[in-house]
């Protein structure tokens, strides 16, 4: 998470390429330039699932296209926010590109302050990304250690259940219910219902209740 971000190029213009990469430089960010999609493609396994930063990628480019490249990316799961950037850019182009889950679109020739607020936003978004994911695997782990009976009565707890009505769903004595809930929330390290709510929507964890 404190990694220096890192910008990733795709455009098959050479001066383009090399222009972003010095001015991205200039301001302390790292960048990996690749001229095509495919050429991309080849090395997105290899690419560091924990490093904040984004994607910067043409629309028009010999073989696979941006919005095509995007489409792909959007199946993959690919976290890294999305800039489209063009030379040659219509609105019908725009609309797909940001239904598509773009941040941006950016026309050519562009001001190097706007694109470096709109890769500064992108990298933010990256970050909070990342700390996000960090905690669902977080709570996740958490969740994993609670008991099948903690699991019920903190159900319960969520569907806004009184102890004494968990206790006659589950065929237990108020009591247990009291125990299981105080070691579930413990184990979770819930301070109240609202946050535990949180948590299990965050990590989209299913809860049914009897």
């Amino acid at each position: 998470m404190d990694e220096k971000p890192l910008v990733l190029v795709i455009d098959d213009d050479d001066a383009m390429r090399g222009s972003v990469a010095f001015f991205m430089a200039s301001v302390g960010l790292d960048t990996r330039l690749f001229k095509s999609a495919e050429e991309f493609l080849l090395v997105l396994d290899d690419l560091s699932k924990e490093r904040p930063g984004c994607l910067l990628l043409d629309v028009r480019m010999p073989g696979m296209s941006g919005l095509e490249l995007q489409r792909h990316l959007n199946e993959m799961s690919f976290v890294l926010p999305v800039l489209m950037v063009s030379g040659h850019g219509d609105i019908p182009m725009a609309v797909a590109a940001l239904k598509g889950g773009a941040e941006d679109f950016i026309e050519k020739p562009y001001r190097d302050q706007h694109l470096l607020d709109a890769v500064n936003l992108a990298i933010r978004k990256s970050r909070e990304r990342l700390a996000e994911g960090s905690e669902r695997s977080v709570v996740r782990e958490r969740f994993q250690r609670l008991t099948r009976r903690e699991r019920e009565v903190l159900a319960g707890v969520l569907a806004g259940k009184q102890n004494k009505m968990i206790a006659l769903d589950l065929d237990l004595s108020v009591k247990t219910v009291e125990v299981h809930r105080h070691t579930g929330m413990e184990k979770m390290a819930a301070g109240s219902v609202a946050e535990l709510s949180r948590m299990i929507l965050l990590a989209d964890i299913p809860m049914s209740s009897s």
